[in-house]
Parts: C-alpha cells; structure tokens; sequence
C-alpha cells in the first residue's frame, strides 16, 4: 500500500480519537528513516556513480571546478615567472602559447561559468523547498561530460599537444593553414563538451525554479539568487549554441575540408568574431549575474535587514541579461566595421552600467540602513563592491572606440577584465562558499583563516593587476612571451609578479581552510547566520530527501516571517520519489511528480558522448560508429518503465 503524509496524518488522528497518546517525536523518525530510505544514494562505488541526488553531484561539480582553478592558477604563476624579468627564459614561445590558452581556456570555460552553475546545482532546490531538482539524471550526465571535457584538454596538455591559440581561438590562427596538427581540435571540442554541459543544468534550473517552487513562492517572493539563476541560464541557453555553432564549424574547416572561415573560398575570418563574441560578451554577465545574486542573498544575514530594493534589483537582474546581447562587437572596434554600428554598440556598452549601477546602490543602501558584522563574507562583499566599481568603470572607458583603439590587446584590458571577473566573480564566490560552507558541510570554516584569506587576497589582487592598466597605457601588449630590457617595463612586471604570489597564497590559504574545515570545523547547526532563506529551513547538511516535509512561503523572507515553524504542505509518497509540481506565477500546487531514481546510463552516456567526440579528431568516421554505443546508452537511459502501482 503506498504510503503519503496524510495518511500518516489520518492514523494519528484516529489512534487519538481512540485515546491513544501522540508520539510526535516517533512518527517523525519513522518518518525521516522512510524518507532516508527512498531518497538515499546506495552506499560505495556503485552509488557514487549513480546518484541523482543534487546536493552529491553539487559538491562534486564545485570540487572538480576549484580544482580546474588550481591548474589555470599554476599556469598563470609560470607565465608571471616568465614576465618577471625581461628576456625571460623560465619557458620557451611554444610551452607559453599553451599556458596562457589554457589558463584562459580553464578560467572561462572549466571554472568561472561551471562554478556558478554548480553552486545552483546544490543551493537552488533548497531555495525553492523541494527535494531534488528537475531531470536529475541529466544533471548528473552533465557533470560527467563536463569532467570528461576538462580531462581530455588538460591531457592533451601534458602530452604536448594543448590548445596553443588562445582561449579565442581566432581564424586564421586556430584554421588548418596556420594551426597544423590536432591541438586547436582538441580546443573546439572541449568547447563543445562544457558547453552540452551549461545547457543541460541550464534546463534543469529553469524548470526547477519555475516549476518546483515550494506552495506560495509566487514570483515576487522567490529569493534574488533565484532570480539571478534563472536569467543565467536563460542567457546560457541563447549564448552557447553560437560558440558551439563556431566551434563545430571549426572543427570542420580543419577536419573535413569546409571553409566557413577561409575568405579564398568564399569564407569570412569575421564570423567568427561574431559567433564567438556574440557568446563571449554575454558569458561576462553569465558569470557575473549570479554572483549579483550571491551578493543579494547573503546581504540581509549580515545587515540584519531585507535587501533594499528587491524589485529594483530583480528588473537590475533582468535587464542586464537583455542588454548584454548588445555589446559583443565592442571587442571587435578595430575591425573595419561601419562607424554606425561601432556607434550603436558604444552606446549599448555604456547603457548596461546603468542597471550594474542601480544593484550597486541598492546594495550600498543596504549595508548603510542595516546593522552590518563584517564576518568573512561580508569582508568579501565589501572587497567585491570596490573592485568591481574600478573594473566597470574601466569598462565604460573601453567602450569608447578612441580609446579602445588605442589600448586593444594591451594590458590595460588584461588588467579590465580581471578586475570585473575576479573582483565580480571570484570575491563574491569565497564569500559564498563561507556563507554555504555549513550548509554544505555541517561545520564552519575558520573565521581566522577567512579574514586572513581576504586581506592577502583583495591587497594581492589590487597590487597585482592595477599596474597592469599603467603597462598597457605604456604599450605592453597582451600575449607576449617576452620584451626587452630598453622597454622599461621589467620593474612593474616585477612588482606585478611578486604581487601575483601574494594571491595565489591566499587561494592556498582558502583550500587549507576548506581542508582544515572538514575536520575540524565547529558544527554549524540548521542557520548559523540567522539567514531568511529556505536552504536553512533543513539541516546542515541537509537530509538525501532535503525536506520531510514541504514548506509553505508566506513572505519574501520566510524564515524572519516564520520565526517557531514554517507551515507545511502535505501530501507526497515516501514509497516513492515523488516532487510537488506548482503553477509558475503563484506557485499553487498542480500536481505529484515522479523523480527518477539513480541510475548508471548517465554515466555510460557520457562515456559514449566522449569516445564519439575524442574520435571524431582524427577521423569523420568517429561520429558515425560512436553514435551507436551513444544512441544505445540513450534508449536505454530513456526506456519507459512503469509507475508503481498501489496495492489492493
């Protein structure tokens, strides 16, 4: 007979009209261990590679991107020791040019955008109060192929035939003529990889966080990292077919003759500009958006105050997903385009700093009106807040097309856009991971070790990317492997290398006091912060099924609003996977949803999806047999089974 929460319910009323006493602290345990039975991921190796549960492959996505960030970290020492002194002879042109591709390979395409949407694989289904997200087994079919992808370019790396073109990979550069050998295929098929793996968790966050929303969520009280998310991935799912539509073109043009890229024949070198930028701008706010979000959600645990401006920020939000649609040809102002349209584009690069603009003063608001305690991610929001004002503002004077004349592919840029992805991007997400780190975990991260981390990370990073934009004003050029003494520029890129040092120390520091956390951390309890979310509503860390039983919103801030017990809804199966499906506008429950149970085909999808994309490298034959084990591994993760049935 199956089993629901209200027919628990009914039993315990009729044992109480028949006198027996209430044993709520029983039925509640046997509620959980049902629930834990259900919901729970088989123990050893097999349940490791076939779990579906969100909260497992979340850690394991955020674990495997950091690690991403520790190789792009060491490439990017080497490539400071190298620039450390003129004439530098720490590595040669050749080891340098794979360096620099794959640092920047690494950070945009294996850790900045794929960090974010991991930390939303694990935090988003507890913000909207269900208990897994939606199509589980293709989020965990996503993190594989994504860890396959980043295996296979940094393999290729360590044999010597990296990606050497840059993380660009501009025509006629990456093309057959000038790129011989197989190291720009390995760079657009990586690029296919993690891109097949942003849009399927793409997918499963619209649908959980227009579907799944807990009974009353309606749209003005889903929370503004929410918010934030389902604007990335609908900006995901417009920006990245067009870098896989170039990178698949690429490929082409190398492996079976075509020639998209080749203006002898009829091709064009400024498509691929165009295809690449119209992601490439776009992927900026990919990255920055949710941490705007980050920031939103952790403001009010540390004001003691609801965020200012909860519409202003929400429309903030969605704005600037519309908007960076229009910029992507302010990386091309030194191409021979029509003065109009360098026009048009100008303006549209200045008109987004009005809506980054407006979260910045709502966020200032809210830290100046509340009574701020400047615990480590409040240290990292401050130190966000500053960099990224000087990195946006830079942003504003490159969108002049004068100006950006004169500083393309300088170290000016280098230093823009360090300053708007770390200092947008990389502060908020240490932040985060010490605000969710109990909710991850159950312990807290030393608060010692964190202030110490952000000190040496926000004095190491201004000291050494702001003499960058004084190295570019002095003519450094971007992507040089060396220079000459009679340059003068040796003593700043002394400085800026040292500096270097200092921040790559504070990343150690935060992996030590991750490590160091996970043992010997103070347990954290349910909401240390006294946050206003739904994700500490459960336990830290929460349970396989995360909550026994689903929560009813009342206000934007829950948890302040609710202060003894949020109201319930009842109603799911514990016999089985079951989800509350509601309506997207007023989150009113529709109906009960069945939650596939883990399952390996994920995982031998994924293998297949590799092998076809890895052959596909040396022979166009690859993708016809590999679409055999690939279609294969699909019908068989796809086959129907039927529901269980309910007993007489």
């Amino acid at each position: 007979m199956s089993v629901t929460e209200s027919d628990r319910l009914k039993e315990q009323e009729e044992r109480e009209d028949a006198g027996a006493p209430r044993d709520s602290t029983a039925d509640e345990a046997e509620l959980h261990r049902v629930l834990s039975e259900t919901w729970g991921t088989k123990p050893g190796f097999w349940g490791w590679i076939t779990t579906v549960d969100h909260k497992l492959i979340g850690r394991r996505y955020i674990a495997t991107t950091f690690f991403f960030l520790f190789l792009a970290g060491l490439a990017a020492m080497v490539m400071r020791a190298q620039l450390a002194q003129p004439e530098g002879q720490v590595v040669g042109p050749d080891l340098y040019n794979q360096l620099f591709t794959m640092h920047g390979t690494t950070m945009m395409f294996l850790f900045a955008v794929s960090v974010m949407e991991a930390v939303a694989v694990f935090i988003i289904p507890l913000v909207m109060g269900t208990r897994n997200i939606a199509f589980p087994r293709l989020n965990a079919f996503s993190y594989w192929v994504f860890l396959f992808g980043g295996v296979m370019v940094w393999g290729a790396f360590f044999l010597n035939i990296g990606p050497d073109v840059g993380w660009f990979a501009y025509v006629p550069l990456s093309g057959p003529e000038f790129s011989p050998g197989k190291r720009a295929d390995f760079w657009a098929q990586m690029i296919t990889f993690t891109e097949v793996a942003a849009l399927a968790v793409a997918v499963e966050l619209i649908v959980t966080i227009l579907k799944q929303r807990a009974p009353g969520m309606t749209l003005d009280r889903i929370p503004l990292f929410a918010w934030a998310m389902l604007v990335t991935a609908f900006m995901v799912m417009f920006a990245m077919p067009s870098v896989m539509v170039g990178s698949s073109m690429l490929i082409m043009d190398r492996l079976v003759g075509t020639h998209f890229f080749n203006p002898a024949e009829g091709g064009d070198v400024l498509l691929w500009q165009h295809l690449f930028w119209f992601f490439g701008h776009p992927e900026v706010y990919i990255i920055f958006v949710p941490a705007s979000g980050m920031i939103s959600v952790m403001l009010p645990a540390f004001t003691r105050r609801p965020v200012f401006g909860h519409l202003a920020l929400v429309l903030s939000v969605i704005s600037i997903g519309i908007l960076s649609f229009g910029l992507w040809v302010h990386h091309m102002f030194v191409t021979a385009l029509p003065q109009l349209g360098e026009s048009f584009f100008t303006a549209s690069s200045m008109l987004i700093a009005i809506p980054n603009g407006i979260q910045i003063f709502c966020w200032v608001a809210t830290i100046v009106s509340g009574k701020p305690r400047y615990a480590t991610p409040m240290l990292f929001i401050i130190g966000f807040i500053i960099t990224f004002v000087i990195g946006g503002l830079t942003g504003v004077m490159v969108a002049s097309v004068p100006l950006d004349t004169q500083v393309h592919d300088s170290y000016f840029v280098v230093a823009h856009f360090h300053y708007v992805l770390i200092g947008g991007a990389v502060f908020p997400l240490l932040g985060a991971v010490y605000y969710w780190f109990p909710k991850f975990t159950g312990r807290m991260m030393s608060e010692r070790l964190g202030r110490w981390n952000f000190w040496l990370a926000f004095l190491g990073f201004n000291a050494a990317f702001f003499p960058m934009h004084l190295l570019g004003l002095w003519g450094m050029p971007r992507r040089i492997y060396t220079y000459q003494p009679e340059l003068n520029w040796g003593d700043m890129n002394l400085f800026v290398s040292l500096a270097a040092v200092v921040v790559f120390a504070s990343f150690a520091l935060f992996l030590w006091n991750v490590l160091y956390s996970l043992r010997h951390g103070e347990p954290a309890g349910d909401n240390p912060w006294d946050a206003d979310t739904l994700e500490w509503a459960t336990s830290s860390p929460p349970p396989a099924y995360n909550f026994a039983h689903i929560p009813v919103v009342t206000a934007r801030e829950p948890l302040w609003a609710e202060r003894r017990a949020l109201p319930v809804a009842v109603g799911l199966r514990t016999d089985m996977r079951e989800l509350v499906i509601t309506s997207v506008t007023e989150a009113r429950p529709e109906l009960r949803e069945s939650s596939p149970d883990p399952s390996i085909w994920p995982l031998i999808s994924a293998i297949a999806l590799t092998g076809l994309f890895i052959g596909s490298i040396f022979t166009p034959w690859a993708v016809v047999y590999g679409s055999i084990p690939l279609t294969i591994a699909l019908t068989a993760w796809f086959w129907p089974k039927g529901d269980k049935e309910d007993e007489a």
